[in-house]
């Protein structure tokens, strides 16, 4: 069923202006209700936690909710398996931190050449340990990661696989599933950066039985705010990074050293409000859970439609190489699309881009590494036309035509 798209765009008030947002990879519109959320905090809850007075009560309470509603968008067993940060980097380096004692001199953990360097950065810091860190490399002729190259890599000393489940430079959806069952059978753990990946897809960390999996929430229509999981049994043995009477079983508060931003966890909420309204307006009738599906699957439908409407309109250009799967009609595809045209500078064409009040963005998107593989660090990276379920045919339309007088037809 196709989305209501007027009732879509009235939930994201910035849409009102006279801009077309096409850089949503690094950061969606808020939603009004997140706005809501957070404004309801701050004017009747806006007081510690831990008191024994009502107000204090109804605080905790809220930020449970906010808590409760991640384990529903993430499909997670309970709430003290989500902890609360203020981004994705920073939960992940939190998360090596509090792995650290788990290592010994030895070990062996692999990241890959394809992802943000926020999933690279804190485990190559264990280096400092004397944990030996392997790239997994990517394919360069399908820009895709191979289990036969990481089946290569992987030893009886590999405690840890991390990988992207997106990558926000080349759109493409690795198989989660699929490669969590591979280093699972083979004794280790595996850490997915969600951030390209959640705001196009119903996330299941119980059916992809994942170990650690992270989002930011200010790329998913939410705040400057993010959530990592951990299941239960690994978050029962990871160090605390809280005071030092915070025990390892202060579960998830170990991991929220000086609190969780209380506001923001509880107007990120919203969030998982706003899907379930579209799964209510695509006809499911089951539990919250079963909404968030619905609305996937047309928030999908709606991607589908731009992504081939974009890269239809890059195939056809003989300067032009499209980094990523060319086919926007691929599953394994998302409307993150990066590209470069022969001879021409991206800083320039995104300032040309402005003047068409279209916001787009150039660079190496923090995949610095993936850059450099892919020789385009020292040209200013790439363009990329970064699209979410409220863009409109008639924008990418605005797109193309402003694409066509800055590059020539």
């Amino acid at each position: 069923m196709a989305l209501n798209m007027k009732y879509v765009r009235e939930q994201f008030p910035g849409l009102k202006n006279n801009w077309i947002f096409m850089d949503n990879a690094g950061g969606s519109q808020i939603l009004k209700g997140v706005m809501d959320k957070i404004q309801e905090y701050y004017y009747s809850n806006n007081v510690q936690l831990g008191g024994s007075y009502e107000v204090s009560q109804n605080a905790a309470k809220a930020f449970m909710n906010g808590r409760e509603n991640m384990v529903t968008l993430f499909n997670a067993a309970r709430p003290e398996e989500i902890v609360f940060g203020p981004s994705t980097t920073v939960l992940l380096q939190f998360l090596s931190k509090a792995m650290v004692d788990q290592f010994s001199a030895g070990d062996e953990v692999i990241v890959t050449i394809t992802d943000h360097e926020s999933n690279i950065g804190p485990w190559v810091w264990l280096e400092e340990r004397g944990v030996i860190i392997k790239f997994w490399p990517m394919n360069k002729e399908t820009y895709e990661l191979d289990l036969e190259h990481l089946d290569k890599l992987m030893t009886e000393k590999t405690k840890l696989v991390a990988f992207t489940h997106v990558s926000n430079l080349l759109g493409t959806i690795n198989p989660v599933k699929e490669i969590t069952k591979f280093v699972h059978d083979r004794g280790a753990m595996v850490c997915v950066d969600a951030v390209a990946y959640a705001p196009h897809r119903a996330v299941d960390v119980r059916d992809w039985d994942v170990d650690f999996y992270a989002l930011s929430l200010y790329k998913v229509y939410g705040p400057h705010h993010a959530a990592l999981y951990c299941r239960y049994d690994h978050m029962e043995k990871l160090a605390s990074l809280y005071h030092y009477f915070y025990g390892r079983d202060k579960i998830p508060a170990k991991m929220e050293p000086g609190n969780a931003n209380y506001e923001l966890s509880y107007g990120s909420g919203a969030i998982v409000d706003y899907l379930v309204t579209l799964g209510e307006q695509a006809g499911e009738t089951g539990s919250r859970r079963d909404k968030i599906v619905a609305a996937f699957e047309d928030i999908e439908q709606q991607e589908t439609i731009l992504c081939e409407q974009v890269l239809s309109y890059l195939r056809k250009r003989n300067d032009c190489k499209i980094l990523g799967i060319r086919d926007g009609k691929d599953p394994r595809r998302v409307p993150t699309i990066a590209f470069t045209i022969d001879g021409k500078d991206p800083e320039k064409i995104c300032l040309e881009m402005d003047k068409h009040k279209i916001a787009i963005r150039f660079g190496d998107f923090h995949a610095r590494r993936l850059a450099d593989n892919l020789n385009i660090t020292h040209d200013n990276g790439a363009v990329r036309v970064s699209l979410t379920h409220y863009n409109t045919v008639e924008e990418v339309e605005t797109l193309i035509a402003a694409l066509d007088q800055i590059l020539g037809t």
